[in-house]
This record gives C-alpha cells, sequence and structure tokens, in this order.
C-alpha cells in the first residue's frame, strides 16, 4: 500500500509496509464506518422516539381535555334530556289553565336539577307566543347568588322563523331537534353563554323551547388548561370546521364564527398543517356535543428537542472515535466484513425478515456468533409464528378469542363503510349455570360443559366463525349460507341444547344456554357495535325468559 503526500516540491511516494499500518487503517476506517451507520441510525430513531412522545403527550392532553369537557356537556345534556322527556309526558293541553298548571309542575323538576349541572348560568322554558300570549314561561338566572326567577324575552316583538334573532328560541324551533348553539351574548344579561336547546310538541305542534346556558368562561378557562411546550394550546371548533373557542380569538365579537385552518378538518386524527406561515401539528378527538377539541403545537417546539440530541450524540460519536482509535489497532481486516454483514442481518430481523442468505463458516468468534444468530433469527421467527397463534386462539375451547372477534368486527365495520355493505348477523351466547356448575361440581366440571356448549354451537354453525369472548359467553359472526338459513339454524341450535339436557344424566352435560342474534339493519345500526348491543340485549330477554320459564316449571 502507497500513500501521496502532496508538498509544494511535488509528489513523494512513501510506502508502508507494517501490517499493523495495514491493520490500523483498516480496523479505522471500518470504526468509521460503523459509527456512521450507527449516528445516522441513531438520528432517526431519536427523531422517531421524538416524534412518537409529542404525539402521545398531545393524545394524553387531548384525551384529557376530552374528558372533562365531556363531562361537562353531557351533564347539561341529561339535565335538558331528562327535563324535556317529563315536559313532553306531561303536558296534557295547551289551553292556558293547562300550560301554567304544567309549568309549575317544570319548574319543581328544574329545580331540583340545577345542583347536578356544573356551570350552569340560566334555565328556561319559554312558550311560544303563537300557542299562548297570557303563559310565557319562565327563566332563571344564577348571577353568583343561587338562581332567581328572572323576567323573560318579550318573544312577541321578534319573527320566531328568523334565526338570526333569538338564537336560543328560533334554531331549534326551525331545526325540530335538540342543538348546541355557538357562543353568543345572552339577552338582558350581557353574559357570553353556550346553550343546549330542546324543542318541545304537543300532539305534532310546537309549543316552546327548553334550555340551558352555560358560563363560556367556565368552557373557557377547562380548555385554556391545556398547554403543551411554550406556544401549545387548545381549540375548540364544530362539525362544520367553524370555531367555538380559541385562546387568541375572540369569538363572540366577530360577525362571523372563523373557520379552522386547511387542513384540520379531516377523519385522521393526527394532522399537520400551516398557520399564518408555521408549521403545526394536532390532535383532534370528538366531544359529546358534536363539537372537535384540538391540540396544536409548533414543529418547531417538537424538533427541538430531538435536535438536541441530535448534537450530543454526534459530539459523542466524535469523542468516542478518537478515544478508541489506539484500541482499534487490534482490529483485524478478516473480521470487518463478516461483522458488517452480521449487521445488515441484525436489520433484517430487526425489520422482521427472518429468512436471509447470510454464510460465514470461519473456525471463530465471529462464526460461532453467525452461526448462533441463524438458529436465533429461526428460534425468533417460529416463535413470533406460534406467538401469533397462541394470541388469538382460546386454550380450553381451542375457538377464536375474543381479540380475534374484535379483529373481524373491525373488518366488518371497514366493509360497512363502503359502498356496497355486507349482510351479516351476529349472535351472542352465554352458558347458563355455570357458576352453579363449578360451585357444586368443580372448575373441571365447569370447562367441560363449555366445551359442550362450544361444540354445539360450532356444529349448528358450521360455516361461521365462532369466538369465546368472555368467561361463558360466545360469539358467532353468520355471513353468507349461515346468514341466510339464521332463522332455522337458530330454532335447531335451540333444538340441540334441549336434546343434550334431556339425553345427559350429569349436570355438566346438560348444556343450558341463553341466545340472541341481530341482523345488521342499515336503517338502524350505525356501526357493528349497535348490532352486537341488540344481540346481547335478545340474549338476556331469551335468558329471562328461560329463567322464568324454569320457575314455572319448578313451581308445578
Amino acid at each position: 500500500m502507497s500513500f501521496k503526500i502532496f508538498a509544494k516540491s511535488g509528489v513523494k511516494k512513501i510506502k508502508f509496509h507494517s501490517i499493523r499500518t495495514k491493520i490500523t487503517a483498516i480496523a479505522l476506517s471500518a470504526m468509521a464506518i460503523v459509527m456512521t451507520i450507527a449516528t445516522v441510525f441513531g438520528v432517526f430513531a431519536i427523531k422517531n422516539i421524538g416524534g412518537r412522545k409529542a404525539d402521545q403527550e398531545l393524545s394524553l392532553l387531548c384525551e384529557t381535555g376530552q374528558k372533562n369537557l365531556n363531562h361537562y356537556f353531557e351533564s347539561v345534556e341529561q339535565s335538558v334530556a331528562m327535563v324535556s322527556a317529563y315536559v313532553e309526558s306531561d303536558l296534557n293541553g295547551l289551553d292556558d289553565q293547562h300550560l301554567q298548571a304544567h309549568l309549575n309542575r317544570v319548574e319543581d323538576i328544574f329545580q331540583k336539577l340545577t345542583y347536578k349541572t356544573f356551570g350552569m348560568t340560566t334555565y328556561y322554558y319559554r312558550i311560544d307566543p303563537a300557542v299562548s300570549e297570557q303563559v310565557k314561561g319562565f327563566w332563571y338566572v344564577n348571577i353568583g347568588d343561587g338562581f332567581t326567577k328572572h323576567e323573560v324575552t318579550d318573544i312577541s316583538a321578534y319573527d320566531t322563523n328568523d334565526t338570526s334573532k333569538l338564537v336560543w328560541f328560533t334554531v331549534p324551533k326551525a331545526s325540530g331537534k335538540a342543538v348546541w348553539l355557538p357562543p353568543y351574548v345572552t339577552d338582558n344579561l350581557d353574559v357570553r353563554v353556550i346553550s343546549y336547546n330542546v324543542p318541545i310538541y304537543f300532539q305534532k305542534t310546537f309549543v316552546g323551547v327548553i334550555g340551558i346556558e352555560i358560563d363560556y368562561s367556565n368552557m373557557a378557562e377547562e380548555i385554556n388548561h391545556i398547554t403543551l411546550y411554550e406556544n401549545g394550546y387548545a381549540f375548540l371548533n364544530d362539525s362544520e370546521g367553524n370555531i367555538i373557542y380559541h385562546p387568541h380569538i375572540d369569538v363572540t365579537k366577530l360577525k362571523t364564527q372563523p373557520k379552522v385552518p386547511d387542513g384540520l378538518v379531516s377523519d385522521n386524527k393526527n394532522v399537520t398543517y400551516t398557520y399564518d406561515g408555521v408549521e403545526k401539528q394536532a390532535v383532534w378527538l370528538p366531544l359529546s356535543n358534536g363539537m372537535r377539541l384540538n391540540v396544536t403545537v409548533p414543529v418547531s417546539e417538537i424538533n427541538a428537542g430531538w435536535h438536541n440530541w441530535t448534537n450530543i450524540m454526534l459530539l459523542s460519536s466524535v469523542l468516542l472515535l478518537v478515544a478508541y482509535s489506539v484500541l482499534l489497532m487490534m482490529i483485524t481486516g478478516r473480521i470487518t466484513k463478516p461483522l458488517r454483514k452480521l449487521t445488515e442481518a441484525a436489520e433484517q430481523l430487526n425489520k422482521g425478515k427472518y429468512d436471509f442468505n447470510f454464510e460465514y463458516s470461519g473456525n471463530d468468534e465471529i462464526g460461532i456468533l453467525t452461526q448462533t444468530f441463524k438458529k436465533m433469527s429461526a428460534n425468533l421467527g417460529n416463535y413470533i409464528t406460534d406467538l401469533n397463534d397462541l394470541a388469538y386462539a382460546d386454550a380450553l375451547t381451542s375457538l377464536h378469542n375474543k381479540g380475534a372477534f374484535d379483529i373481524h368486527m373491525k373488518d366488518i365495520q371497514t366493509k360497512l363503510n363502503a359502498p356496497t355493505q355486507p349482510e351479516f348477523a351476529v349472535c351472542i351466547f352465554d352458558c347458563n349455570r355455570l357458576k352453579h356448575i363449578n360451585d357444586q361440581n368443580g372448575h373441571d366440571k365447569g370447562d367441560i360443559y363449555l366445551k359442550e356448549a362450544s361444540s354445539i354451537i360450532c356444529e349448528v354453525f358450521a360455516h361461521s366463525p365462532v369466538f369465546r369472548i368472555g368467561g361463558d359467553e360466545f360469539a358467532a359472526l353468520l355471513l353468507d349460507k349461515d346468514y341466510q338459513n339464521r332463522d332455522a339454524l337458530l330454532k335447531l341450535f335451540d333444538e340441540r341444547c334441549s336434546g343434550k339436557r334431556d339425553a345427559e344424566t350429569h349436570a355438566w352435560k346438560k348444556v343450558d344456554v341463553a341466545r340472541g342474534m341481530a341482523i345488521f339493519d342499515p336503517s338502524e345500526d350505525n356501526s357493528v357495535d349497535d348490532v352486537i348491543r341488540r344481540a346481547d340485549k335478545k340474549m338476556y330477554e331469551n335468558k329471562w325468559l328461560s329463567k322464568n320459564k324454569q320457575a314455572k316449571t319448578d313451581d308445578n
């Protein structure tokens, strides 16, 4: 090997014949390469960790805010729903005498609910002047000393069909349904509020509006507590992208509601967007009242942390390279190549690729390490395969477990969002008397009981996936042939269980299973969860009927 040294006088060639020099040069080069690779991977790792940490922090803050605000809004919705249900059941006429007596009773109900609703500023029941000019309703206001009755707004001075005025009355009247309204200044009190309002009807005639107004500042204070880094904050918008509350924008003073920046109105809950020339990252979650809670932070503040760690790591790498340069003279050139190959194999293994070609037959430490690594990767691949099989199987019955059931349901939900929706039904099963059998005959007999029950379910619903979703609960997803024959199969199941009970003498073989089946109805079900809930409800109805039937039999 020779190196060229450039000088003013020309080029001189100096030949180095020292093996130590060769080893040192190769070793230092190899070490530099390894350190470079490690540093690059380290930079990407730190960046990914920093990004995941920021995502987790944003998500955690958003979830915490969601829970707090949902509790806040749901208490209002529940109070208004309870009162409106009572109102419509209590109304028995629209003449002034009936209306006044009705209002007195509703006032009592409302007063009992005030202590349960956090942040309530006013509550009211306003009668439409078209129904009665004498009976106007009531309006209670809390300005710091408890709720006192206040003179109701004179609606007769307004056009109740104009939704730009008296929005708390005109909007629910126009929409015909319960509605949350964006911030506004409540009449006569000059207080910023948001309100939840429900229209009231009697025999399809609009009677008036029941509602609760909550202090806008309480909601704003809850949102203002959500901060991250130096300039991270939270804000609210409705489902149309209109900003309801923003810590840097006074929405109540604007003539029109501002819109959220482009990119935020998305189904993706993790969003990157640009606002006022600043790139930001945001996480949003839906609230129970239809609004969205957004938590946003500048991307530059997210990156600042991992940038610092990257600089520290780069400096450390340089120092380590210098510190270990003397020791690297002991490294031989022949171990460089297999080590690099071994690193590449490790990278493949890290990516989940267990089948790779790496041959090194040297009878030394690297050779032993290579063979051990190959055995380890093969064993790890087999272990991962076995683990996946075990993760979704029930150990007792060998059926699919709850995790597999959730995956199937998620797949069905994805198909429901497609233009062509599948036909399916869900059947839920619950093994009656399992606790009694366990207590009286032992858990080993209870296991036999569960196996007998699962066997009948699988035999009857032979073309459907069957899952054990709880200790004594099973589920079957009916598709295609079983879906078409669902009623006959359900009847056959009952007959098989009845026949099993009649034929067996041991209690742990007398299979008694409650079942409920629900068919997906696009007009009624918004998700697979709705179908599961209806199936579960029918199962409990079947269980109740079975118990009553058994009780009558015992009495006779």
